[in-house]
Protein backbone atom coordinates (compact mmCIF):
# COMPACT_ATOMS: atom_id res chain seq x y z
CA UNK A 1 0.00 0.00 0.00
CA UNK A 2 1.29 3.40 -0.99
CA UNK A 3 1.98 5.77 1.40
CA UNK A 4 1.82 9.81 1.71
CA UNK A 5 3.48 12.55 3.70
CA UNK A 6 2.16 15.96 3.99
CA UNK A 7 4.31 18.92 5.04
CA UNK A 8 1.80 22.28 5.77
CA UNK A 9 3.33 25.71 6.18
CA UNK A 10 1.52 28.72 7.00
CA UNK A 11 -2.27 29.90 8.12
CA UNK A 12 -4.87 27.35 9.13
CA UNK A 13 -6.53 27.54 5.99
CA UNK A 14 -3.73 25.60 4.43
CA UNK A 15 -4.42 23.35 7.04
CA UNK A 16 -7.79 22.64 6.02
CA UNK A 17 -6.47 22.15 2.44
CA UNK A 18 -3.79 19.25 3.53
CA UNK A 19 -6.51 17.42 5.44
CA UNK A 20 -9.28 17.66 2.45
CA UNK A 21 -6.49 16.70 0.36
CA UNK A 22 -5.16 13.36 2.60
CA UNK A 23 -8.49 12.10 2.37
CA UNK A 24 -8.61 12.28 -1.17
CA UNK A 25 -5.65 10.01 -1.11
CA UNK A 26 -7.09 7.66 1.62
CA UNK A 27 -10.06 7.11 -0.92
CA UNK A 28 -7.75 6.33 -3.42
CA UNK A 29 -6.44 3.57 -1.12
CA UNK A 30 -3.31 5.61 0.10
CA UNK A 31 -2.07 5.68 3.73
CA UNK A 32 -0.73 8.47 5.28
CA UNK A 33 2.90 7.51 6.60
CA UNK A 34 4.21 7.39 9.92
CA UNK A 35 6.26 10.47 11.38
CA UNK A 36 9.88 10.83 10.09
CA UNK A 37 9.14 7.38 8.25
CA UNK A 38 9.94 7.78 4.43
CA UNK A 39 6.49 7.97 1.82
CA UNK A 40 6.04 7.30 -1.58
CA UNK A 41 4.46 10.45 -2.52
CA UNK A 42 5.70 13.82 -0.60
CA UNK A 43 3.05 16.72 -0.38
CA UNK A 44 4.21 20.19 0.24
CA UNK A 45 1.60 22.73 0.85
CA UNK A 46 3.74 25.79 0.80
CA UNK A 47 2.85 29.72 2.26
CA UNK A 48 4.67 32.64 0.57
CA UNK A 49 2.66 35.53 2.65
CA UNK A 50 6.40 36.44 3.59
CA UNK A 51 10.24 35.61 2.46
CA UNK A 52 10.37 33.72 5.27
CA UNK A 53 7.60 31.72 3.96
CA UNK A 54 8.84 31.16 0.51
CA UNK A 55 12.52 29.72 2.25
CA UNK A 56 11.24 27.51 4.34
CA UNK A 57 8.66 26.25 1.81
CA UNK A 58 11.62 25.98 -0.51
CA UNK A 59 14.32 24.29 2.25
CA UNK A 60 11.17 21.27 3.07
CA UNK A 61 11.00 20.89 -0.55
CA UNK A 62 14.85 20.18 -1.05
CA UNK A 63 14.28 18.15 2.24
CA UNK A 64 11.85 15.71 0.67
CA UNK A 65 13.47 15.40 -2.26
CA UNK A 66 16.90 13.89 -0.32
CA UNK A 67 14.67 12.00 1.96
CA UNK A 68 13.61 9.73 -1.21
CA UNK A 69 14.73 10.49 -4.04
CA UNK A 70 12.10 8.32 -5.83
CA UNK A 71 9.21 9.69 -4.22
CA UNK A 72 6.74 11.42 -5.96
CA UNK A 73 6.54 15.21 -5.21
CA UNK A 74 3.81 17.74 -4.84
CA UNK A 75 4.14 21.17 -4.37
CA UNK A 76 0.81 23.16 -3.53
CA UNK A 77 0.00 26.00 -2.04
CA UNK A 78 0.23 29.98 -2.30
CA UNK A 79 3.93 29.22 -3.34
CA UNK A 80 3.10 27.45 -6.13
CA UNK A 81 0.41 29.81 -7.24
CA UNK A 82 2.34 32.39 -7.24
CA UNK A 83 5.42 30.30 -9.01
CA UNK A 84 4.26 27.69 -11.04
CA UNK A 85 6.62 26.88 -14.34
CA UNK A 86 9.51 28.08 -12.54
CA UNK A 87 8.97 25.51 -9.68
CA UNK A 88 9.39 22.64 -12.35
CA UNK A 89 13.12 22.48 -11.52
CA UNK A 90 12.27 21.13 -7.79
CA UNK A 91 11.43 18.08 -9.54
CA UNK A 92 7.85 18.18 -8.53
CA UNK A 93 5.85 15.81 -10.74
CA UNK A 94 2.46 17.97 -10.00
CA UNK A 95 2.76 21.64 -9.33
CA UNK A 96 -0.54 22.27 -8.11
CA UNK A 97 -2.17 25.91 -7.49
CA UNK A 98 -5.16 26.79 -5.21
CA UNK A 99 -7.98 25.19 -7.29
CA UNK A 100 -7.85 21.88 -8.40
CA UNK A 101 -7.21 19.87 -4.96
CA UNK A 102 -10.03 17.58 -5.02
CA UNK A 103 -8.82 16.34 -7.80
CA UNK A 104 -5.14 16.10 -6.98
CA UNK A 105 -4.58 12.24 -6.69
CA UNK A 106 -5.89 11.91 -10.42
CA UNK A 107 -3.95 14.60 -11.17
CA UNK A 108 -0.62 12.69 -9.91
CA UNK A 109 -1.40 9.34 -11.00
CA UNK A 110 -2.44 11.17 -14.76
CA UNK A 111 1.08 12.97 -14.58
CA UNK A 112 3.59 9.40 -13.63
CA UNK A 113 1.31 8.09 -16.22
CA UNK A 114 2.54 9.74 -19.37
CA UNK A 115 6.23 9.96 -17.38
CA UNK A 116 5.79 13.87 -17.27
CA UNK A 117 4.84 17.08 -15.15
CA UNK A 118 2.24 18.37 -14.75
CA UNK A 119 1.28 22.36 -13.68
CA UNK A 120 -2.15 22.68 -12.63
CA UNK A 121 -1.71 26.59 -12.03
CA UNK A 122 -4.58 28.61 -13.36
CA UNK A 123 -5.50 32.44 -12.42
CA UNK A 124 -7.57 32.52 -9.16
CA UNK A 125 -9.47 35.62 -9.63
CA UNK A 126 -13.48 34.97 -10.40
CA UNK A 127 -13.19 31.38 -9.64
CA UNK A 128 -15.69 29.52 -7.52
CA UNK A 129 -15.56 28.15 -4.29
CA UNK A 130 -13.95 25.33 -3.74
CA UNK A 131 -15.92 22.46 -2.74
CA UNK A 132 -13.24 21.04 -0.70
CA UNK A 133 -14.44 18.49 2.68
CA UNK A 134 -13.39 16.76 5.40
CA UNK A 135 -14.64 14.35 7.94
CA UNK A 136 -11.78 13.31 10.26
CA UNK A 137 -8.85 14.84 12.02
CA UNK A 138 -7.85 11.55 13.68
CA UNK A 139 -6.58 11.62 17.11
CA UNK A 140 -7.76 15.21 17.64
CA UNK A 141 -10.93 16.76 19.87
CA UNK A 142 -10.40 20.43 17.60
CA UNK A 143 -11.21 20.35 14.08
CA UNK A 144 -10.28 23.04 11.24
CA UNK A 145 -13.34 24.19 9.22
CA UNK A 146 -12.80 26.34 6.12
CA UNK A 147 -15.96 28.87 5.54
CA UNK A 148 -14.26 31.45 3.30
CA UNK A 149 -11.71 31.84 0.78
CA UNK A 150 -10.03 34.32 -1.16
CA UNK A 151 -9.50 38.72 -0.30
CA UNK A 152 -11.14 41.84 -2.17
CA UNK A 153 -9.27 44.34 0.25
CA UNK A 154 -5.40 44.35 -1.30
CA UNK A 155 -3.47 45.57 1.33
CA UNK A 156 -0.54 47.67 -0.04
CA UNK A 157 1.98 44.91 1.62
CA UNK A 158 -0.45 41.51 1.18
CA UNK A 159 0.42 39.14 -1.90
CA UNK A 160 -2.65 37.25 -1.00
CA UNK A 161 -5.47 38.10 -3.21
CA UNK A 162 -3.01 37.58 -5.94
CA UNK A 163 -2.39 33.72 -4.79
CA UNK A 164 -5.74 33.14 -3.18
CA UNK A 165 -8.10 35.26 -5.82
CA UNK A 166 -11.46 37.27 -4.76
CA UNK A 167 -13.69 36.44 -1.82
CA UNK A 168 -16.11 32.72 -2.37
CA UNK A 169 -18.36 32.06 0.46
CA UNK A 170 -19.59 28.56 1.34
CA UNK A 171 -23.10 28.08 1.79
CA UNK A 172 -24.67 27.62 4.91
CA UNK A 173 -25.82 24.05 4.10
CA UNK A 174 -22.54 23.04 3.58
CA UNK A 175 -21.12 24.34 6.47
CA UNK A 176 -23.90 22.47 8.55
CA UNK A 177 -23.35 19.71 6.36
CA UNK A 178 -19.72 19.28 7.46
CA UNK A 179 -20.55 20.29 11.10
CA UNK A 180 -22.41 17.46 11.26
CA UNK A 181 -20.39 14.59 9.80
CA UNK A 182 -17.53 16.03 12.09
CA UNK A 183 -19.41 15.80 15.41
CA UNK A 184 -20.47 12.08 14.43
CA UNK A 185 -16.85 11.59 14.13
CA UNK A 186 -16.58 12.68 17.69
CA UNK A 187 -15.11 16.48 17.31
CA UNK A 188 -16.40 18.73 20.36
CA UNK A 189 -14.32 21.99 18.88
CA UNK A 190 -14.83 23.79 15.37
CA UNK A 191 -12.29 26.66 14.81
CA UNK A 192 -14.11 28.62 11.62
CA UNK A 193 -11.16 29.72 9.09
CA UNK A 194 -10.86 31.45 5.95
CA UNK A 195 -8.30 33.89 3.72
CA UNK A 196 -10.90 37.04 4.63
CA UNK A 197 -13.35 35.56 7.86
CA UNK A 198 -14.57 38.96 7.78
CA UNK A 199 -16.25 39.10 4.27
CA UNK A 200 -17.73 35.38 4.91
CA UNK A 201 -21.45 35.75 3.12
CA UNK A 202 -21.01 38.98 0.81
CA UNK A 203 -20.86 36.67 -3.05
CA UNK A 204 -23.41 34.97 -1.44
CA UNK A 205 -27.66 34.97 -2.27
CA UNK A 206 -29.04 36.85 0.69
CA UNK A 207 -25.68 37.76 2.26
CA UNK A 208 -25.74 35.74 5.16
CA UNK A 209 -23.73 36.95 8.00
CA UNK A 210 -20.60 35.28 9.54
CA UNK A 211 -22.78 34.95 13.06
CA UNK A 212 -25.59 33.26 10.33
CA UNK A 213 -22.34 30.83 9.38
CA UNK A 214 -21.26 30.43 12.96
CA UNK A 215 -25.19 28.76 13.88
CA UNK A 216 -24.67 26.50 11.23
CA UNK A 217 -21.56 25.20 12.41
CA UNK A 218 -23.73 24.07 15.75
CA UNK A 219 -24.57 20.94 15.35
CA UNK A 220 -25.53 18.59 18.02
CA UNK A 221 -22.32 17.65 19.46
CA UNK A 222 -20.27 20.26 18.65
CA UNK A 223 -19.44 22.34 22.24
CA UNK A 224 -17.57 24.89 20.97
CA UNK A 225 -16.80 27.12 17.88
CA UNK A 226 -13.81 29.38 17.81
CA UNK A 227 -13.43 32.42 15.29
CA UNK A 228 -10.40 32.36 12.72
CA UNK A 229 -8.69 35.85 12.52
CA UNK A 230 -11.06 38.85 12.07
CA UNK A 231 -10.88 43.22 11.56
CA UNK A 232 -12.20 44.96 13.89
CA UNK A 233 -14.93 45.95 11.36
CA UNK A 234 -16.79 42.86 11.91
CA UNK A 235 -17.28 43.03 15.58
CA UNK A 236 -20.49 45.66 15.05
CA UNK A 237 -23.28 45.52 17.41
CA UNK A 238 -25.24 43.10 15.77
CA UNK A 239 -22.96 40.68 15.42
CA UNK A 240 -22.06 40.86 19.38
CA UNK A 241 -25.73 40.90 19.84
CA UNK A 242 -26.34 37.95 17.72
CA UNK A 243 -23.46 35.62 19.49
CA UNK A 244 -23.24 37.11 22.77
CA UNK A 245 -26.19 34.40 23.92
CA UNK A 246 -24.65 31.53 22.34
CA UNK A 247 -22.73 29.13 24.71
CA UNK A 248 -20.95 27.35 22.13
CA UNK A 249 -18.85 30.17 21.05
CA UNK A 250 -15.27 30.31 22.71
CA UNK A 251 -14.66 33.96 24.07
CA UNK A 252 -11.11 34.39 22.22
CA UNK A 253 -10.79 36.32 19.24
CA UNK A 254 -8.14 37.33 16.83
CA UNK A 255 -8.56 40.71 15.86
CA UNK A 256 -5.38 41.38 13.09
CA UNK A 257 -4.07 44.87 14.23
CA UNK A 258 -0.47 45.18 11.59
CA UNK A 259 0.03 48.52 13.44
CA UNK A 260 -0.94 51.05 16.22
CA UNK A 261 -0.20 53.84 14.11
CA UNK A 262 -2.60 55.34 12.25
CA UNK A 263 -0.53 56.92 9.96
CA UNK A 264 1.13 53.19 9.21
CA UNK A 265 -2.24 51.98 9.05
CA UNK A 266 -3.16 54.45 6.32
CA UNK A 267 0.08 53.74 4.35
CA UNK A 268 -1.22 49.74 4.80
CA UNK A 269 -4.76 50.58 3.42
CA UNK A 270 -6.23 48.62 6.50
CA UNK A 271 -9.42 50.38 6.14
CA UNK A 272 -9.49 51.21 10.23
CA UNK A 273 -7.85 53.37 12.63
CA UNK A 274 -6.91 52.20 16.36
CA UNK A 275 -10.10 54.21 17.38
CA UNK A 276 -12.51 51.42 15.75
CA UNK A 277 -10.16 48.97 16.49
CA UNK A 278 -10.58 50.16 19.95
CA UNK A 279 -14.17 50.42 19.95
CA UNK A 280 -14.52 46.80 18.84
CA UNK A 281 -12.52 45.26 21.60
CA UNK A 282 -14.54 47.51 24.22
CA UNK A 283 -17.80 45.92 22.20
CA UNK A 284 -16.72 42.42 22.56
CA UNK A 285 -15.88 42.96 26.26
CA UNK A 286 -18.76 43.89 27.21
CA UNK A 287 -20.17 40.96 26.25
CA UNK A 288 -17.61 38.41 27.05
CA UNK A 289 -15.78 40.63 30.31
CA UNK A 290 -12.79 37.75 30.17
CA UNK A 291 -12.23 37.48 26.41
CA UNK A 292 -8.49 36.75 25.17
CA UNK A 293 -7.88 39.03 22.04
CA UNK A 294 -5.15 37.96 20.11
CA UNK A 295 -3.42 39.49 17.03
CA UNK A 296 -0.58 39.71 14.39
CA UNK A 297 1.53 42.85 14.30
CA UNK A 298 4.12 43.91 11.54
CA UNK A 299 6.96 45.85 12.18
CA UNK A 300 9.92 48.37 10.20
CA UNK A 301 6.61 48.95 7.50
CA UNK A 302 8.37 50.90 5.25
CA UNK A 303 8.69 54.87 6.73
CA UNK A 304 7.90 53.58 9.96
CA UNK A 305 9.34 56.21 12.68
CA UNK A 306 10.28 55.60 16.34
CA UNK A 307 7.17 57.73 17.23
CA UNK A 308 4.95 54.96 15.05
CA UNK A 309 6.71 51.94 16.16
CA UNK A 310 5.87 53.71 20.10
CA UNK A 311 2.70 54.28 19.09
CA UNK A 312 2.19 50.67 18.45
CA UNK A 313 3.38 49.75 21.61
CA UNK A 314 1.15 52.37 23.73
CA UNK A 315 -1.39 50.84 21.68
CA UNK A 316 -0.87 47.50 22.47
CA UNK A 317 -0.32 47.85 25.80
CA UNK A 318 -4.30 49.87 26.17
CA UNK A 319 -5.94 46.59 24.31
CA UNK A 320 -3.85 44.33 26.81
CA UNK A 321 -3.55 41.34 23.98
CA UNK A 322 -3.23 37.79 25.48
CA UNK A 323 -0.95 36.84 22.41
CA UNK A 324 1.00 38.68 20.06
CA UNK A 325 2.18 37.31 16.81
CA UNK A 326 4.97 39.90 15.34
CA UNK A 327 6.69 39.67 12.26
CA UNK A 328 8.91 41.83 10.58
CA UNK A 329 8.09 43.44 7.33
CA UNK A 330 8.58 41.27 4.57
CA UNK A 331 8.35 43.17 1.29
CA UNK A 332 6.86 41.31 -1.57
CA UNK A 333 7.10 41.44 -5.19
CA UNK A 334 4.44 43.58 -7.01
CA UNK A 335 2.73 44.93 -4.14
CA UNK A 336 2.61 48.64 -3.84
CA UNK A 337 4.66 48.49 -0.30
CA UNK A 338 7.48 46.41 -2.04
CA UNK A 339 7.90 50.23 -4.22
CA UNK A 340 7.42 52.43 -1.38
CA UNK A 341 10.38 54.99 -0.16
CA UNK A 342 12.44 54.72 3.35
CA UNK A 343 12.25 51.05 3.55
CA UNK A 344 13.85 50.14 7.17
CA UNK A 345 17.18 48.43 7.85
CA UNK A 346 17.10 44.90 8.75
CA UNK A 347 18.70 45.47 12.69
CA UNK A 348 15.78 48.08 12.97
CA UNK A 349 12.85 45.93 12.16
CA UNK A 350 14.91 43.17 14.73
CA UNK A 351 15.18 45.44 17.26
CA UNK A 352 11.48 46.34 17.37
CA UNK A 353 10.33 42.74 16.47
CA UNK A 354 12.44 41.98 19.74
CA UNK A 355 10.83 44.78 21.85
CA UNK A 356 7.15 44.16 20.59
CA UNK A 357 7.83 40.36 21.21
CA UNK A 358 8.91 41.29 25.23
CA UNK A 359 5.71 43.49 25.26
CA UNK A 360 3.56 40.58 24.05
CA UNK A 361 5.05 37.91 26.82
CA UNK A 362 4.18 40.57 29.61
CA UNK A 363 0.69 40.85 28.30
CA UNK A 364 0.20 37.62 28.21
CA UNK A 365 1.52 37.07 31.74
CA UNK A 366 -0.99 39.54 32.85
CA UNK A 367 -3.73 38.31 31.23
CA UNK A 368 -3.19 35.18 32.51
CA UNK A 369 -2.51 35.64 36.12
CA UNK A 370 -6.31 37.38 36.09
CA UNK A 371 -6.98 33.22 35.56
CA UNK A 372 -4.94 32.74 38.62
CA UNK A 373 -7.37 30.68 41.28
CA UNK A 374 -10.32 30.15 38.83
CA UNK A 375 -11.90 27.11 38.07
CA UNK A 376 -12.67 27.13 34.09
CA UNK A 377 -13.30 24.15 31.88
CA UNK A 378 -10.46 22.40 29.89
CA UNK A 379 -11.17 20.16 26.79
CA UNK A 380 -8.74 17.74 27.14
CA UNK A 381 -6.84 16.81 23.96
CA UNK A 382 -3.76 14.87 24.30
CA UNK A 383 -0.85 13.58 26.86
CA UNK A 384 1.67 15.94 27.76
CA UNK A 385 5.15 14.76 27.03
CA UNK A 386 6.44 15.29 30.77
CA UNK A 387 3.19 13.40 32.15
CA UNK A 388 -0.25 14.27 33.06
CA UNK A 389 -2.38 15.98 30.18
CA UNK A 390 -3.18 19.03 28.32
CA UNK A 391 -5.78 20.85 26.82
CA UNK A 392 -7.65 24.39 26.58
CA UNK A 393 -9.86 26.69 28.03
CA UNK A 394 -12.51 28.77 25.76
CA UNK A 395 -10.20 31.44 25.90
CA UNK A 396 -7.76 29.46 24.42
CA UNK A 397 -5.46 29.22 27.37
CA UNK A 398 -2.97 25.99 27.16
CA UNK A 399 -3.18 24.01 30.47
CA UNK A 400 -1.23 20.93 31.72
CA UNK A 401 -3.50 18.59 34.33
CA UNK A 402 -3.08 15.93 36.09
CA UNK A 403 -5.25 13.38 34.59
CA UNK A 404 -7.81 13.67 32.10
CA UNK A 405 -9.76 11.51 29.23
CA UNK A 406 -8.89 13.05 25.92
CA UNK A 407 -12.03 14.56 24.39
CA UNK A 408 -13.89 15.52 27.36
CA UNK A 409 -13.95 18.58 29.54
CA UNK A 410 -12.39 18.27 33.12
CA UNK A 411 -12.80 21.69 35.20
CA UNK A 412 -9.65 22.87 36.37
CA UNK A 413 -8.62 25.24 38.94
CA UNK A 414 -5.84 26.94 37.69
CA UNK A 415 -2.50 27.36 39.66
CA UNK A 416 0.54 28.27 38.33
CA UNK A 417 1.88 29.92 35.03
CA UNK A 418 4.22 27.98 32.93
CA UNK A 419 6.34 28.36 29.61
CA UNK A 420 3.20 27.03 27.71
CA UNK A 421 0.52 28.87 29.64
CA UNK A 422 -1.12 27.37 32.78
CA UNK A 423 -0.99 24.53 35.26
CA UNK A 424 -3.68 23.58 37.47
CA UNK A 425 -5.66 20.52 39.26
CA UNK A 426 -9.01 18.49 38.48
CA UNK A 427 -11.69 19.89 40.97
Amino acid sequence: MKTVSFTTLGCKVNQYDSQAMLEQFERHGYTAAKSNAAADVYVVNTCTVTGTGDKKSMQIIRRCRRRNPQAELIVTGCLAQRMGEKLRDTGARLILGNQYRAQVVELLEKAVAEGTQIVAVENVEGVPYEPLSIHSHEGHTRAVMKIQEGCDNHCTYCIIPSVRGTIRSRPLDAIREEAEALAKAGFQELVLTGIHLTSYGRDLEGRPSLADAVKAACAEGITRIRLGSLEPRVANETFVEALKDMPELCPQFHLALQSGSDSVLRRMKRGYNTTQFMAAVERIRTAWPTAAFTTDVIVGFPGETEEEFEETLAFSKAVGFARMHVFPFSPRETTPAAEMPDQIPEHVKADRVHRLIALGDELAKNYYEGFLGKTVPVLVEEKHKDGGMVGYTPEYIHVRLPEGTSGTVSHVRLTALTEEGMAGENV
